[in-house]
């Protein structure tokens, strides 16, 4: 493959990323909002009950084990 053809390829290669690009359905920034919010509080529940789970067993060892 001579330097010619390599560059030949790439920029080939580039419009065929613009082309794929130009195809994807990209979400409005409503819908970005939305699923931010509902990441957030996915988190906050799961690290609420995570934390009540850790306090809970913690407590039950402990009491177990009498320290």
């Amino acid at each position: 493959m001579n330097l010619k053809s390599g560059i030949v390829k790439f920029f080939s290669f580039i419009g065929d990323v613009r082309a794929e690009i130009d195809k994807v359905g990209w979400p409005s920034r409503k819908e970005v909002v939305v699923t931010t919010i509902i990441v957030f509080i996915i988190a906050l529940v799961a690290s609420l009950f995570f934390a009540l789970v850790d306090t809970t067993l913690y407590r039950l060892v402990h009491a177990v084990i009498g320290r």
